[in-house]
C-alpha cells in the first residue's frame, strides 16, 4: 500500500481488526520512510447495483447520494454514525434482492421506511421532498398518518 503522504510504496501494518458490522477489515499502517500513520479499509468488491431513475436513465448505485439525502433530512437530529449504519442497512437490503437493477422509487421507499422508525421529523422532512406534496392537504394527510390512533 502506497503512503498517501510521501508516496513511498513500503508500508507496514501495525494493527488489523474487523469493523463493527464485519463488512470490512480496518488496517492501521505506518510508512517505512516518513513514519506517518494512516488507516485503510478492505472491503469485498461486489457487483455494481444499477439504479433506474424515473425517466429510464441508469446510473451506478451511490451510497453518498443516500447519505446526503439523510443528512439533509436529519440535520441536527441524528448522528452521522447512525446515518452511515442506515445506509449500510439499505445497501445490504438491496443486495439481498439479488437483482442487477433497482428502481430509484424502491430505494426511496426503503429510505422512507427506515426514517419513519428512526426519527419522525426527519421522515417528514425527507417525505416533503421525495413525495413532492402538491398541496397542504396532502402534507397534512402524511402528518396524520404519523400520529398515534386515539
Amino acid at each position: 500500500m502506497k503512503c498517501p503522504y510521501c508516496g513511498n510504496p513500503d508500508t507496514q501494518v501495525m494493527e488489523t481488526r474487523e469493523t463493527e458490522n464485519l463488512d470490512a477489515t480496518r488496517r492501521r499502517r505506518e510508512c517505512i520512510k516518513c513514519e506517518r500513520r494512516f488507516t485503510t479499509y478492505e472491503k469485498a468488491d461486489l457487483d455494481e447495483i444499477i439504479v433506474v431513475k424515473k425517466g429510464g436513465r441508469k446510473e451506478k448505485f451511490d451510497r453518498r447520494k443516500i447519505l446526503n439525502g439523510l443528512l439533509s433530512a436529519c440535520e441536527k437530529r441524528v448522528s452521522l454514525v447512525k446515518l452511515e449504519e442506515v445506509v449500510d442497512e439499505i445497501e445490504a437490503e438491496l443486495r439481498r434482492k439479488e437483482v442487477a437493477e433497482v428502481e430509484s422509487s424502491v430505494i426511496g421507499k426503503i429510505v422512507m421506511r427506515k426514517l419513519k422508525s428512526l426519527d419522525k421529523i426527519a421522515y417528514i422532512r425527507f417525505a416533503s421532498v421525495y413525495q413532492d406534496f402538491e398541496s397542504l392537504a396532502s402534507f397534512k394527510e402524511e402528518l396524520e398518518k404519523l400520529e398515534p390512533k386515539k
